[in-house]
């Protein structure tokens, strides 16, 4: 897989951009306090995310990473397709988190792929870095799923389940 480095950083900036925007408007219309919370945190560190990207993108056509963020156009497509489906009449909690998590272990994936062929030092651990907190989101929102539907965690596994 041959990646235009500056490209793929563009793509993963707008991808992050969008991320925040999904876990921004998910956190307006969840009801769980708990869940709330965490899709607030999730959007604030998206934003880090992007600023990670942000710092190592050589074009000039973002020249102001507020006024970017800021941007409600600028968006990717898959987050985006996610956000409108998030916001529809069939809102619910479960469906919010399972698109979160969908959308994360997806995120993961391509991250690691794009890591796996940049050169550049700098650049690669923008992409692992961001990798690796993507995949912590996926866990903290596996872990808000688990609560929400009120599944057994695996610390109490040996309470339920006998051998």
């Amino acid at each position: 897989m041959t990646v235009n480095l500056q490209e793929a950083i563009k793509s993963s900036l707008y991808t992050e951009k969008s991320a925040m925007d999904f876990y921004r408007m998910g956190a307006q219309h969840l009801k769980n306090p708990e869940a709330k919370r965490i899709f607030e945190l999730l959007a604030r560190e998206e934003i880090g995310h992007a600023a990670h990207f942000f710092k190592i993108y050589r074009g000039g056509d973002i020249p102001d990473f507020e006024a970017f963020i800021n941007d409600s156009a600028a968006s990717d497509a898959g987050w985006s397709a996610a956000l409108k489906t998030l916001i529809d009449d069939s809102f619910t909690e479960k469906r919010a988190l399972e698109l979160a998590m969908e959308k994360e272990q997806q995120l993961e994936e391509v991250l690691r792929e794009i890591a796996n062929t940049v050169q550049d030092p700098e650049a690669r651990a923008v992409f692992e870095q961001n990798a690796d907190e993507t995949r912590n989101h996926y866990l903290m929102i596996e872990a808000e799923y688990a609560r929400v539907m009120k599944m057994v965690h695996e610390s109490e596994m040996n309470t339920f389940v006998r051998e």
